[in-house]
């Protein structure tokens, strides 16, 4: 972790001087999910490729970019893909952009992700508010030295730093009032990561039900303890692209996340965009100029 410091310095400065003002939160687009970067006004568009240091996507549906710029009133990032472990990238790659992203200055985090449906009550198509999640990946982003620099916030940057609200309760709330307002369902969920690449069997999704999963994914957990370790907000949110192994009886192909994220992409854009600046009001009501604003 050590040696991620510098190089996610520099790759913080290089975007820095491409884009117009900070951004103050993140976005990272699952499968199938990317077209929501449409919805950014005032864009810069980074090719990953361009940023020192950056992954490259090499998955489907991934196209590999960062677009920074204002979403109603907002400044956001927004990355369109992410790069994952079975890809061949070690774990400090992988969370290599979320350390990026809190250089920047994001405080607050929305993560996504298609996902297979564990929980027989969702349907495909289901938009889902994270609650938690369980670590099957057999391995932990924060591994190997730590480096206290990375942290955003005072108290964050610790060696031993805690899960216990890894997916923040008051953005839950959030989404699960606007998710209401839009009179979309929002179930809550328990996601569960494995490393992939090929999908479950069905053995294995029994077994994760036993353990309490409602759903699972190859992605996202480590992009979160990684945004806890510095300090950073998460709401996370999973699009039900497919049930997982077992519980329809067809096999799984990654076109069906594919075809479902084109599906749902006017649900899952509506309720993101209203979201953000919500996110970014809650965000902003714990500095001292927001508290300075609440007092009567």
């Amino acid at each position: 972790m050590t040696d991620s410091f510098p190089r996610a310095v520099a790759a913080a400065d290089y975007v820095r001087s491409k884009a117009h003002a900070q951004p103050t939160v993140a976005i990272i687009l699952g499968s199938g999910l990317g077209e929501f970067a449409r919805e950014v006004e005032d864009v810069t568009t980074i090719d990953y490729a361009e940023i020192p240091g950056w992954p490259l996507s090499t998955v489907e549906g991934h196209s590999g970019k960062l677009v920074l710029g204002t979403l109603l009133g907002v400044r956001v990032a927004v990355m369109q893909g992410r790069v994952h472990a079975y890809e061949g990238y070690s774990m400090n790659e992988v969370t290599f952009p979320m350390r990026v992203l809190g250089l920047l200055g994001c405080a607050a985090v929305i993560v996504t992700n298609a996902a297979g449906g564990i929980n027989t009550s969702y349907g495909e198509g289901t938009l889902v508010v994270l609650s938690d999640h369980i670590n099957l990946t057999g391995s932990n982003a924060a591994l190997g030295p730590n480096e206290p620099r990375f942290a955003v916030k005072q108290g964050a940057g610790q060696r031993f730093f805690d899960m216990t609200t890894a997916y923040s309760p008051r953005l839950r709330a959030l989404a699960q009032t606007e998710a209401q307002r839009q009179k979309i369902p929002l179930p809550e969920g328990v996601y569960l990561a494995v490393l992939g690449p090929s999908y479950e069997t069905p053995a294995e999704i029994r077994a994760f039900r036993t353990l309490g999963a409602d759903l699972v994914g190859m992605s996202t957990v480590h992009e979160v303890i990684v945004a806890r370790h510095m300090g950073i907000e998460v709401l996370g949110i999973s699009l039900v692209t497919n049930m997982a192994a077992g519980i329809l009886a067809q096999p799984i192909d990654h076109r069906e996340v594919m075809e479902m994220g084109r599906r749902v992409a006017v649900q899952f854009t509506r309720l993101l965009k209203a979201l953000v600046p919500q996110v970014a009001a809650a965000i902003a009501a714990d500095t001292p100029a927001g508290q300075a604003r609440m007092l009567p």
